[in-house]
């Protein structure tokens, strides 16, 4: 990966990770100081937007490392799985909050349930992005036995010469 490239991807992640910080420290401040207008629940739809924003800062630093690893070479190791672990495991928790928003927006659309059956279809799509991201790890996983095959047959080859 070029440096072009890593700095290009570092300044995008800084920037969402700072925006995601300013609107979850916004929330938390609108949580505790405005109070309800009855027109809509609006404490939980902050809450979960609150754990939304974790659930995304995770994923941020979790790809800032991973881009650090392929930086230096060795995204090809065991250490990059946990770091792909909670990538999938903050994709699934968004999607899992998404369902509590539609959950929560659904009695305000009985009149329109399309608007519910879109919503949870998105929801669906975002367990569809962390199916992907788990075969991606599925080959990183094969990526890795290659590597530790290749270092080893190195090694032997190394010991015969």
């Amino acid at each position: 990966m070029g440096k072009l490239a890593v700095a290009a991807l570092r300044a995008v992640l800084a920037v969402v990770l700072t925006g995601t910080v300013f609107v979850q420290a916004s929330m938390v401040w609108v949580l505790f100081t405005d109070p309800e207008d009855e027109t809509l629940p609006l404490t939980p739809l902050r809450v979960i937007t609150i754990l939304g924003m974790l659930a995304a800062q995770a994923a941020l630093v979790c790809v800032w490392r991973l881009v650090t690893m392929v930086r230096r070479g060795t995204v090809f190791s065991h250490a990059a799985f946990r770091y792909v672990d909670v990538v999938i495991g903050a994709i699934v928790a968004a999607s899992l909050l998404w369902f509590a928003v539609t959950i929560v927006n659904a009695p305000g659309q009985r009149e329109d349930p399309g608007v519910t059956v879109i919503m949870v279809g998105i929801g669906l799509a975002i367990l569809v992005v962390a199916l992907i991201v788990l075969v991606l790890r599925m080959l990183l996983a094969q990526a890795v036995a290659r590597d530790v095959e290749a270092t080893q047959m190195q090694a032997e080859l190394d010991e015969v010469i």
